[in-house]
């Protein structure tokens, strides 16, 4: 996003929170913040400098001292009063990013949920962070695992889900007594201002949660400072490869979530009517602009037809509008630059010998970013309709002869979010998750998110670290383990022994 000089004078002015209270940017620079559905500019958000990205580190820094020493039963206590605040309020949160993103008010109240259920996992802390203890592992000696937290941590996060993927991070960091510095997207930004108020509300002590806006300033400022222990990302995979190589050059730990492109497999014994619902409802639910939309199905055998037909059926019959608009199913895209971008994808699938059924660029008019959904016929690998994360309305069909062949394709793209299969042969399904190289399986489910107590991650291009977040592995990648052995011996039979310990 281009820097802004000047802005209408109505719009609203979006500052950094740093040490729980709002602070205005001192950068000059600023990026503007759009309504999708309009196209207007609704307000600025600062882009902070390095100077601001350290005062947020210090407050956190300063804050983790008393943080970390909270009890558990009061840490846990606390979270329990965020989720009743933010259950209480999630439509105003959702209300938020339909203004900002685009999506459909539906569509981001089951954001916010979502999100929450991650919080509601954490409310468990205590038991969360219970290790194990070994009696009499020697003569006298008692063995025990602790983990405690890192110091202070931080998340940049993407425009797609302002308010879950943020929720993904902070929850589980925060919790297990780490202090933690967001640097949000710069077009949809507001979501975490209001996060970083309702915590203060909630009783979330000042610097322990802490909000820097910017660009590429601020994400370097975050990745090369020294105080910052870990870094968690979501976003595109040249950018995740980037965040991961910088942030462990600097010593840091870091989990970089990257790109997708996921399959859904149809076999010919599928329901097609079920097949058809699910691709388009993962396809262009909130416009495609998912890490976990499908975008590209591939149907085996004679089941092409049919489901094509059903899913060209069905595209009309979606009404695409203003997200505040209750009848609207799918919203706009979330910049002209990016709706442009992925309108491309349509008009240039032909030239490479494609076949363009629905076309999402016609009936779009006014000065809103939409883009209705697309539908795209024999896409094929080296088409950049086929290799590229298009994140935006546009579902391909590939045909494959058999089942071997299409997870053949699967496993030869270098991306490993998720993927799924629709068939009603369970022993085909059980063969899929055993052969498929992704991370994310669904069997008969087109958008397999894991639960909040299991982890969120692909694999190949589309994670850089070894642990995914939420769930168990983000416990583990915001704390350390460390073993205590200890005795408390008689000092009468104290002796000296320059042997090596042995157990017995």
């Amino acid at each position: 996003m281009t820097d802004i000089l000047e802005a209408p004078a109505s719009t609203k002015q979006i500052t950094h929170w740093i040490g729980g209270r709002s602070v205005a940017g001192t950068s000059g620079r600023k990026g503007a913040v759009y309504n999708p559905a309009t196209g207007r500019q609704s307000g600025e958000v600062d882009f902070a400098t390095v100077e601001e990205v350290d005062a947020a580190v210090r407050a956190a820094k300063d804050a983790f001292v008393e943080w970390r020493q909270m009890s558990l039963a009061k840490r846990a206590e606390l979270f329990f009063r965020i989720r009743e605040l933010i259950h209480e309020r999630k439509e105003e949160a959702a209300k938020l990013l339909v203004a900002e993103h685009g999506k459909v008010l539906s569509d981001a109240i089951g954001e916010v949920t979502r999100g929450l259920e991650v919080i509601e996992y954490c409310c468990g802390l205590p038991t969360l962070l219970k290790s194990e203890f070994s009696e009499q592992a020697s003569t006298g000696i008692d063995v025990y695992s602790i983990r405690q937290p890192l110091g202070v941590v931080a998340g940049i996060t993407p425009f797609n889900f302002p308010a879950m993927v943020p929720m993904w991070m902070w929850a589980p960091a925060i919790a297990c007594g780490n202090t933690f510095v967001l640097k949000p997207s710069e077009k949809d930004p507001s979501a975490s201002n209001w996060t970083a108020e309702l915590l203060k509300e909630a009783g979330l002590p000042d610097g322990v949660f802490n909000v820097v806006h910017g660009d590429k300033v601020a994400v370097d400022a975050v990745l090369e400072h020294p105080d910052i222990a870990a870094v968690s990302y979501v976003g595109s995979t040249p950018i995740a490869k980037y965040v991961y190589e910088t942030a462990t050059a600097k010593g840091k730990r870091c989990q970089a979530l990257g790109g997708a492109k996921n399959h859904m497999i149809v076999l010919p014994d599928a329901d097609i009517d079920m097949a058809a619902d699910a691709a388009v409802s993962a396809a262009y639910g909130s416009a495609g602009e998912r890490c976990m939309a499908i975008s590209q199905v591939i149907a085996v055998g004679d089941v092409a037809t049919p489901l094509i037909d059903a899913i060209k059926e069905r595209i009309p019959k979606l009404k695409v509008g203003d997200g505040m608009d209750p009848s609207s199913e799918m919203g706009p895209l979330v910049t002209k630059e990016h709706r442009d971008r992925v309108a491309s994808y349509v008009e240039n699938a032909p030239g490479e010998g494609a076949e363009v059924l629905v076309d999402g660029r016609d009936g779009v008019s006014g000065d809103g970013f939409f883009l209705r959904p697309s539908l795209i016929d024999n896409v094929a690998p080296g088409m950049k309709a086929y290799e590229d994360e298009i994140f935006g309305p546009v579902l391909g069909i590939t045909r494959a002869d058999s089942y071997d062949e299409a997870v053949a394709l699967i496993n030869a793209n270098p991306y490993g979010n998720g993927t799924a299969i629709f068939t009603r042969d369970g022993g085909v399904a059980r063969r899929f998750q055993f052969d498929v190289q992704v991370g994310m399986v669904g069997i008969n489910v087109p958008i397999p998110v894991p639960v909040a107590y299991y982890s969120f991650g692909g694999w190949k291009a589309s994670l850089f670290g070894d642990r995914h977040v939420y769930g168990p592995e983000g416990i583990e990648f915001y704390t350390r383990g460390k073993v205590v052995t200890s005795r408390w011996p008689d000092p009468a039979t104290s002796t000296v022994d320059l042997g090596f310990p042995q157990t017995r």
